[in-house]
């Protein structure tokens, strides 16, 4: 996701500006205790990635545009993170940007 000018900027950066690892990410969250209390231990950071990327992919986002907010190198990529009702063709949400 960008914003501003610049398409490729990153929304969140990390502490040093840079992309968040996935350390920062845990340690910012206190992700490990979270899931425990919860009774989640199984949950993993990344499968909120799927979530996130199915999210978009149901509201309308084209799979090219998911494919950019998720940094994947091919479709096919992307293409595996989306449940079953998130692939299907859907017409571009009203406030797509044309392409």
């Amino acid at each position: 996701m960008a914003a501003g000018p610049n398409p490729d900027a990153r929304l969140f950066t990390g502490p040093r500006g840079g992309r968040i690892s996935t350390a920062v990410l845990r340690d910012a969250t206190h992700w490990d205790d979270v899931v425990t209390a919860l009774g989640y231990e199984h949950l993993r950071r990344h499968d909120l990635r799927h979530t996130g990327l199915t999210w978009f992919a149901d509201a309308g986002v084209q799979i090219h545009v998911l494919r950019r907010i998720a940094g994947h190198g091919s479709l096919t990529t992307t293409q595996r993170y989306l449940t079953p009702t998130s692939t299907r063709s859907q017409p571009p949400a009203p406030h797509s940007p044309p392409t």
